[in-house]
């Protein structure tokens, strides 16, 4: 059961840090998340206290989420 959701956060993370650092050049389209930023900071954070991420990786990822959502 731990595993399946450690390994559904790592997805959450591997596809938020695609879309974060795509270029998006040539026209390419970012599918927007049906979660809300709430949602996302929470999962961001679990991912970080299940040992899932570093703590770079969630600073730069929640700086990252709050900036999209502006």
């Amino acid at each position: 059961m731990l595993r399946k959701k450690a390994l559904t956060l790592l997805i959450i993370f591997v596809s938020l840090f695609v879309i974060f650092t795509s270029c998006g050049g040539g026209g390419a389209k970012v599918e927007q998340s049906s979660q809300t930023l709430g949602q996302e900071l929470i999962d961001l954070d679990k991912a970080y206290k299940d040992g899932i991420i570093t703590e770079k990786q969630y600073n730069d990822s929640k700086k990252a989420l709050i900036k999209k959502y502006k």
